[in-house]
């Protein structure tokens, strides 16, 4: 095996995992930012060509991954305590949610999430108010989504610049 074959194959599987990364995202069984960011790392120290170029794209994988994480935790966070939506809210949402992802696999976790939530701020708020405070806590979690969604996808595009330049 030469050494373009074995740069072909580091190229491949490194694209595999990242892709992985981006649909872990979406199908939230996997860690998707971090395989995503695993991925260019990979790629970066196994890869072959230029050495700083990959460094270079290693590093701002690196800046977007932790900048994804601590916006996906902080913004939504910041925006269920404006609504006023308790913690435990959210905790007994994701309980339900991973149960219902056992139960009904994929669906089973929006499903499990929205009753946890919903069943939360109706024990809190009254069945009037529930489902307005809900569907805010909802929203809140889908913009985490969004913005671990943003950030793989960020990192997927950085690499395939890397790739092409490198």
């Amino acid at each position: 095996m030469d050494l373009t074959e074995t740069g072909a194959a580091v190229n491949l599987i490194a694209g595999l995992v990242i892709l992985t990364g981006v649909i872990g995202v979406i199908v939230p069984v996997l860690p998707g930012l971090l395989l995503t960011w695993g991925g260019v790392i990979l790629w970066a120290i196994l890869g072959e060509g230029s050495g700083s170029a990959r460094l270079l794209v290693a590093v701002i994988a690196t800046l977007i991954a932790f900048a994804g994480l601590v916006i996906k935790y902080l913004w939504p966070g910041k925006k269920l305590k404006n609504i006023g939506v308790p913690n435990s809210t959210v905790v007994v949402g994701g309980v339900l949610g991973l149960i219902g992802f056992f139960v009904v696999p994929f669906v089973g976790l929006v499903l499990g999430f929205v009753l946890g939530v919903w069943l939360m701020e109706m024990r809190r708020l009254g069945s009037e108010r529930a489902w307005p405070s809900a569907r805010s806590a909802i929203g809140a979690v889908g913009l985490s989504l969004l913005v671990e969604l943003a950030a793989a996808l960020l990192i997927a595009v950085v690499w395939l610049f890397g790739l092409a330049f490198a």
